[in-house]
């Protein structure tokens, strides 16, 4: 017997509903507010949530990651009189197991239902143990970066080919080792190929590899990256670059784990999984005829895909106290404090270029500020700065014509995108996520020593225990 909760502020469908799943021989319970469905989420042990969007005290889609983010989650359905593509894809992307609109037919529900637990059951069945990931540098404890911790840990235990994709400086490479590492290939060779950067006239023999004397110069044999993966993982890096003829020949190379080296009278064989990463559309690529189809379609068989960091605003402070850590050591100085409006710069900057410009940036500030002990905003590089200055006069003129914020600036995530708070709200809720996440990973650093957390920060005693209060920090 399963336990199904409904969330809906209509009285009589939720009613309809719970009588429904009981005929069902199920347990059904529900609750007529979004606070006070969540509540009972969090209290008991519902396999399945059906929830509606429109609720009087908010939106079931912004609550939908708060619910699928809980340990042991339920699985949710959504259901909506006000249903839209834009919504739908919001669902799905966020952990919905549906989508289903109303009117609501007893058929409409059943068969979801059953599928629902049916897919629950088999996974109780397998057993299978929860996996502790070997997380590499992948820093991040927001919804968008466990969706991909939790794809990544699927696919470790797959040997399906598997598909990264994300903009640069996203952590297609991070992703693509951990993957690695936390598969049964770990103890072989992950082999790394940047087709970007492979010479045009070389490339099929640094693939296949060649023998003595296939070509000039070729004065002995060489065996191939793809050989060299055999029993490991091959990762090929901006795979969108490669030409239409190696797209052809690699092609068969996937399909037979077989190929011929230049030269060659006999076939090789290479087991091999392959990682792929680009940050190009593929698919808009496989439309204009740019890159094979059947190619694609067996690069994705399982698919991941990176958020920029303006998506997940929540890690920035993590990035930074990681990252920073990281840099100083290095240089082989002492660790870093920072000041409250450093961390607001980094908070509100749109990061086009990711966690790669932000590590660029914490470098460029500790090269900066070289023996002080704290890093303010005049240690950051210049464009930063000044696009922080930009928005802040626009924001603060509103006379006359203003230029829009730039496009990659966006809510705090996973709220609905249908429109733009205040930016005095979005400011107030980002840098209060901000300090929190700082707080947190001082005193983790500092061991909970207060001494080494005042010199860290750069904070008096006093100042710190009132922010400690204030975040409900527990000083150890």
């Amino acid at each position: 017997m399963a336990n199904v909760l409904i969330i809906d502020d209509d009285e009589t469908m939720s009613r309809m509903l719970a009588q429904l799943v009981r005929r069902l021989e199920h347990s059904a319970e529900y609750a007529l507010t979004l606070e006070g469905g969540i509540g009972q989420v969090v209290t008991g042990r519902f396999d399945v949530v059906f929830l509606d969007v429109n609720m009087p005290d908010g939106n079931g889609l912004e609550a939908l990651h708060r619910i699928r983010k809980m340990p042991d989650p339920p699985e949710v359905v959504i259901i909506t009189g006000a249903g839209d593509p834009d919504g739908a894809e919001i669902a799905i992307k966020n952990g919905a197991w549906d989508y289903l609109q109303k009117p609501l037919s007893p058929k409409k529900i059943v068969l979801p239902l059953k599928r629902v637990l049916q897919y629950r059951d088999n996974l109780r069945a397998t057993g299978q143990p929860s996996v502790i990931l070997k997380r590499e540098s992948i820093v991040g404890s927001s919804a968008a970066v466990q969706k991909c911790l939790d794809q990544l840990a699927h696919a470790s235990r797959s040997g399906a080919n598997v598909l990264v994709t994300g903009e640069t400086g996203t952590g297609k490479e991070l992703f693509a080792r951990a993957l690695h590492n936390n598969s049964p290939r770990a103890g072989r060779k992950l082999i790394v190929v940047d087709c970007a950067a492979l010479p045009e006239n070389l490339v099929e023999s640094m693939l296949f590899g060649h023998e003595k004397g296939a070509f000039t110069g070729a004065d002995r044999p060489f065996e191939g990256l793809i050989r060299q993966a055999d029993g490991g993982t091959l990762f090929l890096d901006e795979i969108g670059e490669l030409s239409p003829s190696l797209q052809k020949s690699f092609l068969r190379v996937l399909q037979e784990k077989r190929f011929r080296p230049i030269g060659g009278n006999r076939e090789v064989h290479s087991d091999f999984r392959l990682v792929a990463a680009t940050n190009r559309g593929l698919e808009q690529m496989v439309s204009a005829g740019r890159f094979r189809s059947d190619l694609y379609y067996r690069l994705k068989a399982m698919a991941i895909h990176l958020p920029p960091l303006r998506e997940r605003p929540k890690d920035i402070t993590e990035l930074m106290m990681h990252h920073t850590t990281k840099i100083c050591s290095k240089f082989g100085i002492r660790a870093k404090g920072f000041s409250p409006d450093f961390i607001e710069m980094l908070c509100l900057y749109h990061w086009p270029g990711n966690v790669r410009e932000l590590v660029n940036a914490l470098e460029h500030a500790v090269s900066s500020a070289q023996s002080e002990p704290i890093l303010f905003p005049t240690h950051l590089p210049d464009h930063i700065r000044i696009v922080i200055a930009r928005a802040a006069v626009d924001q603060d003129n509103p006379k006359g014509s203003r230029p829009q914020p730039p496009p990659s600036v966006t809510i705090p995530e996973q709220a609905v995108p249908t429109a733009l708070p205040p930016y005095k709200v979005f400011r107030k809720t980002v840098l209060a996520e901000a300090e929190k996440g700082y707080f947190d990973r001082l005193m983790t650093l500092a061991q909970g020593d207060i001494r080494q957390a005042c010199r860290i920060s750069g904070l008096g005693r006093t100042r710190l225990y009132d922010l400690l209060k204030k975040n409900g920090i527990e000083r150890a």
